[in-house]
């Protein structure tokens, strides 16, 4: 099955398994989608991710998500720019998520970092998810 918005599958996907307090998800893996996972890793929303290589360069994360008295650390997660409208803020534009209790993640030619990471370096790009 084609995927036509892979960061959206693996969004929902995350989205879905908090909803039914999994303890982990898995999804198809990616440059994107790792790089995503980083960024999610390194603020705290999630506890880590692995990853597993199967034969044909095709490759699975395994995402290990994270909850705080039995809640999900993740409120909310959703999908900014899409393959049918793509968002994109310059560092004066830059969104702030619940007053800056949330990030937001940003596709830069630096590479993909959250908002405060792109202020600090002066760079502005492709808001890919907003994350609370």
């Amino acid at each position: 099955m084609a995927i036509n918005d892979p960061l959206g599958d693996m969004l929902t996907r995350i989205r879905n398994a908090q909803m039914r307090r999994r303890g982990k998800v898995s999804t198809p893996g990616s440059k994107l989608r790792a790089r995503v996972l980083d960024v999610l890793q390194s603020e705290g929303y999630i506890r880590g991710y692995s990853t597993t290589e199967y034969g044909n360069g095709r490759t699975e994360f395994e995402i290990e998500l994270k909850y705080y008295d039995g809640e999900p650390v993740i409120r909310s997660i959703e999908r900014v720019s899409k393959p049918g409208r793509r968002v994109y803020a310059s560092v004066d534009t830059m969104p702030r998520v619940a007053d800056g209790l949330g990030i937001t993640i940003l596709s830069t030619p630096r590479g993909v970092m959250a908002d405060h990471l792109a202020r600090e370096t002066n760079v502005g790009g492709e808001v890919l998810c907003k994350v609370f």
